[in-house]
């Protein structure tokens, strides 16, 4: 087996993917939005503030050796080989993306109208009265120029903290506000305080409080609170942290006593919830309720109100 010295292996170890990427392979990348990046061969696999996740598949690093050994399949030596070689060939310029801490959150323009968002998230199954109960506590908005719907969080003091956008056309385009903090992601909190919902999408969330709605009790008794995400497990399962979301309402609120998680029908939903009920504090019930149908809550509202997806992500009754 060839020899490697520790200090050549250190070296090699400190190439980020996106400069390991974007000196050798700028092909390869595709750039999401601001900050995030994708790859051509794998659009769910998301490079953004100097670490990967390759989403569909649950695992991600930090390093291009950890790529090239768990997305390209090769041995260790087999990737500091790689990575060593091309640095010695061409001498990489190392790139970096913007640090999201200690920024204000950056909202975009407020439109005058909220009618495409209304008719998105309609479309979508949600019900009017929660629709227009976040529009009325601007808890969702809608954004110019390109009409996305953006759905905010807000700290105790009620200062907006989070926010997401996503697209009402047929596109998937979708990220994070500049500047926003995970730990105040998009919710709902209800006057149950001791009973949390989890799930990974604010529109997962409000699916959840239209079956809630439509099974005849008051929604707004609901605790629930979205991930900004989906949420990733450390690679030793039982070392992952508590996502930021979860363990901030639980600071402010020791009361809690019970989790529902309502995370997606896929591989990292699964692995998500199995890391949730290892490392959440024991005195804590959690329960693992995933959707019935469908991969995520949205599919099994739409499942139950007969609204018919197409391959286009299109939603018609």
């Amino acid at each position: 087996m060839p020899y490697i010295s520790p200090e050549v292996i250190l070296e090699a170890k400190k190439i980020d993917l996106l400069t390991y990427l974007k000196n050798y392979y700028p092909d390869e990348l595709v750039k999401c939005s601001r900050d995030t990046y994708c790859t051509r061969e794998h659009d769910s696999l998301k490079i953004s503030n100097g670490k990967w996740m390759w989403f569909s598949q649950g695992i991600g690093g930090k390093s291009a050796i950890d790529y090239l050994i768990k997305v390209q399949g090769m041995s260790f030596i087999e990737a500091v080989e790689d990575v060593t070689g091309k640095c010695a060939i061409t001498s990489p310029v190392r790139f970096s993306q913007p640090s999201k801490q200690d920024k204000s959150l950056l909202l975009p323009q407020r439109s005058d109208t909220n009618d495409v968002v209304i008719a998105y998230l309609t479309q979508r199954g949600i019900d009017n009265e929660i629709v227009d109960h976040c529009l009325k506590n601007n808890l969702i908005m809608e954004s110019l120029p390109y009409h996305n719907v953006v759905f905010i969080g807000y700290d105790n003091q009620q200062k907006a903290r989070y926010a997401a956008y996503r697209a009402t056309n047929d596109s998937r385009i979708m990220g994070d506000c500049s500047g926003s903090k995970k730990n105040y992601s998009f919710r709902l909190l209800g006057s149950n305080k001791n009973e949390i919902h989890l799930f990974e999408s604010a529109i997962d969330l409000l699916s959840y409080a239209t079956l809630y709605k439509l099974s005849g009790v008051d929604w707004k008794e609901l605790t629930l609170i979205s991930l900004a995400g989906v949420y990733s497990p450390a690679q030793d399962i039982g070392n992952s942290k508590v996502p930021a979301a979860l363990k901030n309402y639980l600071e402010d609120n020791p009361q809690a006593k019970r989790i529902i998680l309502h995370l997606d029908n896929d591989t990292p939903g699964r692995m998500a919830s199995k890391a949730l009920q290892l490392v959440l504090p024991n005195h804590l019930e959690v329960v693992d309720d995933p959707p019935s149908y469908g991969k995520d809550v949205n599919d099994f509202l739409c499942f139950k109100l007969n609204i018919k997806r197409n391959k286009e992500r299109k939603y018609e009754r």
